[in-house]
């Protein structure tokens, strides 16, 4: 199956990339940067998640270029404000020129720095978190978005089928997938469910869960 081909129709029945994301991703690949921002369908849909939970507050830990970032900042509601966390001073870099190209500066701070420094230093309460950052700490971001959330806040976690890699892990991105799932099972804080999904970027899949 042609994933990308049936990505190509869905974007263009119901919309997808403006200029200003064009432009972004355009600038990630002239830097250089991995081509593993989300695509443009999955955009889309982090941006109405955004809407229909109405948030004013957003946590994304792991910025990459931005391009996940501008989608969710466009969810925002009025007077919004996303916080996003980035390790890589290069990608930080391309990030800050891509947010800025958007003219979302006033609605984003971008924190430099490895998330499990940076966490502690902001206050809650988020009412979304996008958690897309490295996967072997998974279980550590996961119970920081918890802890900075309230009830009713959703956390979205990216890339947790890892193309079945599940089922018998060998890489740490897979075994800190497990991880985080093995915590999950018993963590009576949040409900949760996890999703497979195929387009573009291969088969993946999201956990999206709802602090209690």
């Amino acid at each position: 199956m042609d994933f990308a081909a049936v990505d190509d129709f869905l974007l263009s029945h119901l919309g997808g990339d403006d200029a200003v994301l064009k432009a972004a991703l355009a600038r990630a690949d002239a830097a250089g940067l991995p081509a593993i921002a989300v695509s443009a369908p999955q955009g889309k849909f982090l941006y109405l998640l955004a809407r229909l939970v109405g948030a004013r507050r957003i946590l994304e830990i792991g910025t990459l270029a931005g391009y996940s970032t501008i989608w969710l900042a466009y969810g925002l509601a009025d007077g919004g404000h996303l916080d996003t966390i980035e390790i890589d001073a290069g990608h930080a870099a391309v990030a800050t020129a891509n947010l800025a190209n958007a003219r979302l500066t006033d609605r984003i701070t971008l924190h430099h720095g490895a998330a499990l420094d940076v966490l502690p230093t902001l206050a809650g309460p988020y009412d979304l978190v996008f958690i897309d950052a490295d996967k072997q700490n998974n279980t550590a971001y996961f119970d920081w978005a918890v802890r900075l959330g309230r009830p009713g806040t959703l956390i979205i976690v990216d890339n947790v089928v890892r193309g079945g890699d599940i089922l018998a892990p060998m890489d740490e991105k897979a075994l800190g997938t497990v991880a985080l799932f093995e915590a999950l099972k018993d963590d009576a804080r949040i409900e949760a469910t996890a999703l497979q999904l195929a387009g573009a970027k291969g088969w993946d899949g999201i956990v999206l869960a709802r602090v209690r």
